[in-house]
């Protein structure tokens, strides 16, 4: 496994802690601000160089920009002209050798919690979803629609990703439910994402961010999910979690409901090899959280409780 920890592009301190814990490889989240152009390379340097100047080496892109990504997913006036912008994403991309972008398909409203707060161990705080808590956003989109946009941004993406090298990893939909209001969703079943990556087009290009927690909560075995899918997996989401689909919550990694270590073996046994991050931790004692999930001092316990993992199996 690649070791990796999920970045922010300006340093802050899970920069520090992620160092200070071994970690040596970064999935990066681009700027996101109008000085920040996604097809000029010399943006691209500077961000990068800021990354291997601190002791991080970028290999995953997380997640695809959204500023071109929301186009595409609602498949609006502006959807053309971001797809062209993420193809010239990709020679900037193998340049730097960053083979790799997480992508979703949750057009309009993505990953949602309905909670920060939900008390965890020790009073550490963790994200909930209560579909009784979600109020509607009053926008519209259906499944088929959904199905219409995915397939022709993959077929026009994918021919371009073969060719320098890219590789695309589906994350399921967070929360896993079929609608929220009038908003329909459509990755969130094994039986769809198995449409979605293998029937759509047939590359090595595309696969899936296997999302442990996410199949879990979908009623998926994740086991079963790693083994189906051991050729398609280019990125590794390692949390965990109780509940299902309309009422869930993220835990500390080591006491949710799935048996971690015995997933990493699975993983292992199956031959993959790529890109790992923990992901989804608590707020702990003392932080002042800046983004509900993604603080600094529960990184600490998870990437921790990762290596301990790895180390134990080799």
């Amino acid at each position: 496994m690649i070791l990796t920890d999920y970045f922010r592009s300006t340093h802050d301190m899970t920069w520090d802690i992620a160092l200070q814990c071994g970690v040596r490889h970064g999935v990066i989240r681009l700027p996101e601000d109008k000085d920040f152009d996604l097809t000029n390379a010399s943006h691209w340097r500077t961000v990068h160089k800021r990354f291997t100047d601190f002791g991080i080496t970028p290999v995953v892109i997380e997640p695809m920009p959204n500023e071109v990504h929301d186009h595409i997913k609602a498949g609006d006036e502006k959807r053309d002209e971001s797809i062209e912008k993420v193809i010239k994403m990709f020679p900037i991309m193998r340049e730097l050798s960053i083979d790799t972008i997480c992508f979703n398909w949750m057009a309009h409203i993505g990953w949602l919690r309905t909670s920060s707060n939900y008390p965890e161990r020790g009073g550490a705080r963790v994200t909930e979803f209560n579909m009784a808590d979600f109020k509607s956003t009053g926008e519209r989109i259906t499944a088929d629609e959904l199905w219409k946009n995915y397939t022709y941004f993959i077929k026009a993406v994918i021919p371009k990703a073969e060719r320098y090298g890219i590789k695309l990893a589906l994350h399921p939909d967070d929360p896993p439910v079929p609608r929220l209001g009038d908003v329909e969703r459509i990755m969130i079943s094994k039986s769809n994402i198995k449409r979605a990556v293998y029937d759509v087009v047939k590359s090595d290009s595309l696969g899936i961010t296997m999302c442990q927690a996410t199949y879990y909560i979908m009623g998926e075995d994740p086991q079963k999910t790693i083994e189906e899918f051991a050729d398609k997996i280019h990125l590794i989401h390692f949390r965990n979690t109780i509940g299902e689909p309309s009422h869930f919550r993220e835990t500390f990694h080591d006491n949710g409901d799935i048996d971690m270590a015995n997933l990493m073996k699975t993983y292992v046994k199956n031959g993959i090899n790529v890109p790992i991050r923990v992901d989804h931790v608590p707020t702990m004692a003392g932080e002042q959280s800046t983004l509900a999930g993604y603080d600094a001092l529960g990184r600490l316990f998870a990437i921790g409780y990762l290596k301990g993992i790895l180390d134990g199996i080799k």
